[in-house]
């Protein structure tokens, strides 16, 4: 575990800072879409003041960034003020809205990391952009042979080079192993393996204290909502807008069920409470999904639950 002051660093930061979107794809776990869910612009800078001091990288995304392109580019202003040239900020965007312009003052600002999250069937353009999207990054010098959409540990944490990959939401990848949450819920593509544990998977909760074999210590805020993966526990960690992110880590660090979240085990995350390993596996297999477990956990159990 970690000690108090190293909670000042985070190794990365996943940050939905909007949920509006110029699309309603039927996976989308957070239920972005033109009338999703937003923050102030003095919100927005309000989390940023709550982020550690030092951060390795930062992910923006949505909703769809674009969508509120003048917010993004204040919240890349307020990024750069903050930690100048030593944070990789990575966007993620649906590139629909993605011009030569738009994305020279992308770079300009700092974004050193493009990831097109749209290649699959669910999104309007369902890939079809791919090749003028290629060619736009082509003409700014982006380099396009890095495809890793998690980009290598290595290369976020020393080294900085402007670079794209693309990806999307198949059987393999996230719809995969998707989380049972907004529309995907309601259209009924979630995940039904009581086995399969997305806690312990890039993303899921596993190293948001501590990092992990392979994984970075990541944790995600959903607008202002502090948690430990991205789909987001029912009872936030925090609220970034008014607590710092490394005193809410630091008081989670002490919560036995956020210490077995931690070690991507939400099985045993009732123990401190008398719940059994026993008790959530049956729980898993009555509800088919890791993710519909641990609402229950949270909604049951809310006022059992400090941090």
């Amino acid at each position: 575990m970690h000690k108090t002051s190293d909670f000042d660093h985070c190794e990365s930061i996943y940050w939905v800072f909007t949920q509006v979107c110029n699309d309603t794809c039927d996976h989308c776990y957070n239920l972005s879409g033109p009338k999703g869910e937003r923050m102030t612009l003095s919100e927005c800078m309000q989390v940023i003041e709550n982020l550690p001091d030092k951060l390795d990288r930062l992910i923006l995304s949505g909703g769809e960034p674009l969508s509120e392109k003048d917010k993004l580019y204040a919240i890349l202003d307020g990024i750069k003020q903050k930690y100048g040239h030593q944070t990789q900020v990575m966007l993620q965007t649906n590139g629909d809205l993605l011009t030569g312009p738009v994305l020279d003052i992308l770079i300009e600002k700092g974004v050193t990391r493009f990831d097109i999250a749209s290649i699959d069937r669910f999104h309007k353009a369902k890939g079809t952009r791919l090749d003028e999207i290629a060619r736009l990054f082509e003409s700014r010098g982006v380099n396009g042979n890095e495809k890793d959409p998690l980009v290598k540990k290595e290369n976020y944490l020393h080294h900085f080079p402007l670079s794209w990959g693309h990806w999307g939401a198949t059987d393999d990848m996230w719809l995969g192993g998707n989380w049972a949450r907004g529309r995907a819920l309601d259209k009924k593509l979630w995940k039904r393996d009581p086995h399969h544990n997305f806690c312990a998977i890039h993303s899921g909760g596993i190293g948001f204290l501590t990092g992990a074999d392979g994984i970075p210590q990541e944790i995600s805020i959903q607008l202002w909502r502090i948690s430990p993966c991205c789909p987001g526990t029912k009872k936030p960690l925090g609220d970034a807008r008014i607590e710092k992110v490394s005193t809410v880590l630091q008081h989670s660090s002490q919560s036995p069920v956020m210490q077995r979240i931690n070690e991507g085990n939400p099985y045993r995350m009732g123990e401190s409470l008398g719940i059994t390993q026993k008790h959530a596996e049956e729980r898993c297999a009555s509800l088919q999904n890791v993710c519909l477990w641990c609402d229950e956990f949270f909604e049951k159990h809310d006022r059992d639950i400090s941090y």
